[in-house]
Formats: structure tokens, C-alpha cells, sequence
């Protein structure tokens, strides 16, 4: 597999299959890290207002020297900013904070099915897309109620980001989003802790390839067509996660990744029932 394949959205578009992902990185290390991993190769990075490291991600982008076209960037609406005019605000805060006229993919964060917000959101987001202020739309952590509706207004979401990994694959809000063309793509593709990283089986195939765990399990997203952002502020972990790509898993091994996942295998919350 040849690096920094890209599947093409719905809309036209196309989005680097691996990406860097910033969630939990403070921002006075957002700089170095991102700076970093723009080094090595990756041109997709995903932030979010709410993980306050936008200005680091643009100051890292800025001083790259690499053409912003050849960048892929992705920040998301946090929560408090749902509403229609609010959404429309928001945008440009981020693109202020980011130092950018544009980004690649905006996203809703949740669906917070309770307040009932997200139609209006979407409807701003459509507006949004129309500006050029975001090239592409789509939603993240939706319940299959909530995205089902805003794919009856006409205009699909691109992009679904949702929590997937080995012990929780989401097989089927996978196949809910390919029935209406929409790239799904995995957050905490890692699983968090270590509980992912010793699964023996992983192991087993990690060691008849001579890799890491954390390289099968990037390898297992890419497979599968998932979009993909590991998270490391290591340099040498940012480079193995990058050459992941140079591995290419058997059908059966991708098939013994795929019986790892179980019903109570999530480990973020459950977007049914998060409305803070």
C-alpha cells in the first residue's frame, strides 16, 4: 500500500485514509508535535475546538512550509455552540484561531439527541459549505435516529467520525453509513490503555509480521476503509504509526481483528445519552 492513500467523498472530495490525530494534546506541545508529524509525511490533521489546541494546529501548519492546498484539516461545532446562528460563529472562530480562510472538513461533534439542536446545526452547516469556509460537512458521535435525519434533508454528511477500534468495530453504524455514501472514520482507533495493545491475538499477528501492535491495529483500519488518526506526541511513535501503512494483513487475519469486537466494548460514551 503506497502512503497517504485518499477516499473520495460524496461530495467530490478526498481525504487522506490516515491522519493525525491532536485530541488530548496541550497546546503549548500542539506546535512541535503536529510540526512533527507534517515531517514525516501526514497531511491530515483532525483537531476540535473543544480539545483548545486550534492555534497550535495552525501555527504548526503555518510554519510547515508545505501548501495549504496539500493540507487536510478538520476541526468540529463543540456542543455549546449548537443553534443555527451560533454555528455559523463558531466557524469563524476556529478559522481565526486556526489562521486558515478554510477548512477541509467541519464537523458536529455530537448529535445530544435531548436538545434537539442538531437539525438547525446542520442547516447552518449547509450554509457554511455553501461560504467556502468549509469544503466539506459531516458529523460526528451521532446516534442512527440523528443522522438518519439530517440525511433526509437532502444534504448527506461526507464524513461520520465515531469511536471505533478492535474491541468495538460498530460493524453496523459502519454499514449505515455506507448505505448513504458517507466515509466513516475512527476515533480512539487504538482503543485507550492497554487493553487493545496486549490483546494476544493482535500480538500473534504483530509478531508474524515483525511490527508493533499499534501498526496492526492501523493496518486493520485501513483494511476495513476507515479513516484513521492515531494520536502520539513521540517522534518515534508519530513515524510508527506513519509507516503502518507498509503492512498489508491477510484476509484471515483481518477476520480474526474483526471477532475481537463485543457488545460492551465501548469506551467513550454512548452518544444516545450524551446531551451535556
Amino acid at each position: 500500500m503506497s502512503k497517504n492513500q485518499t477516499l473520495r467523498l460524496n461530495d467530490g472530495h478526498s481525504i487522506p485514509q490516515l491522519g493525525f490525530g491532536v485530541w488530548q494534546v496541550e497546546e503549548d506541545t500542539a506546535e512541535d508535535v503536529v510540526g512533527k508529524a507534517l515531517q514525516v509525511g501526514y497531511r491530515h490533521i483532525d483537531t476540535a475546538k473543544v480539545y483548545g489546541n486550534e492555534e497550535g494546529v495552525g501555527r504548526a501548519i503555518a510554519k510547515s512550509g508545505i501548501p495549504r492546498e496539500e493540507i487536510f484539516v478538520t476541526t468540529k461545532l463543540w456542543n455549546e455552540d449548537q443553534g443555527h446562528d451560533s454555528a455559523l460563529e463558531a466557524i469563524d472562530k476556529s478559522l481565526e484561531r486556526l489562521g486558515l480562510d478554510y477548512v477541509d472538513l467541519y464537523l458536529i461533534h455530537w448529535s445530544q439527541p435531548e436538545k434537539g439542536k442538531y437539525r438547525e446545526t446542520w442547516e447552518a452547516f449547509q450554509k457554511i459549505r455553501e461560504s467556502g469556509k468549509a469544503r466539506s460537512i459531516g458529523v460526528s458521535n451521532f446516534t442512527e435516529k440523528a443522522l438518519q435525519d439530517v440525511v433526509a434533508t437532502g444534504v448527506v454528511p461526507a464524513v461520520h467520525q465515531i469511536e471505533l477500534h478492535p474491541s468495538f468495530n460498530q460493524q453496523h453504524m459502519r454499514e449505515i453509513d455506507a448505505s448513504h455514501g458517507i466515509v466513516t472514520e475512527a476515533w480512539s482507533p487504538l482503543g485507550q490503555g492497554k487493553e487493545e495493545l496486549q490483546d494476544e491475538t493482535i500480538a500473534e499477528i504483530a509478531r508474524a509480521h515483525g511490527v508493533s501492535p499499534a501498526q496492526v491495529i492501523i493496518a486493520w483500519h485501513l483494511a476495513i476503509g476507515n479513516v484513521v488518526f492515531p494520536k502520539s506526541v513521540t517522534p518515534e511513535r508519530i513515524q510508527e504509526n506513519w509507516d503502518a501503512q507498509d503492512l498489508t494483513l491477510s484476509p484471515e487475519e483481518i477476520e480474526r481483528i474483526n471477532g475481537l469486537s463485543r457488545d460492551d466494548g465501548r469506551i467513550g460514551p454512548d452518544p444516545a445519552d450524551f446531551n451535556d
